[in-house]
């Protein structure tokens, strides 16, 4: 298997925040599920999704940031 390849172009901090924010996501995800709220899930779906289409390690923090800053303030 051909790691190299795999992770090419990917910083180790742009792994860290790719674990942060997804892990972030899930609890955000599992919190509207066992609410039965649709913008925690929606949050949630979006902060676990969305380092995957973000390549700059900056960008990512950043957008990350703002998603759970929402998920935080706009949970009630």
């Amino acid at each position: 298997m051909d790691l190299q390849g795999l992770v090419s172009g990917m910083s180790g901090w742009n792994i860290v925040g790719n674990l942060l924010f997804s892990g972030l996501g899930f609890v955000a995800l599992m919190f509207g599920r066992r609410q039965g709220r649709f913008q925690p899930m929606a949050l949630g779906a979006a902060l676990m999704l969305f380092p995957y289409f973000v390549s700059s390690t900056a960008l990512m923090f950043a957008v990350g940031t703002a998603l759970s800053a929402a998920a935080f303030f706009l949970r009630d």
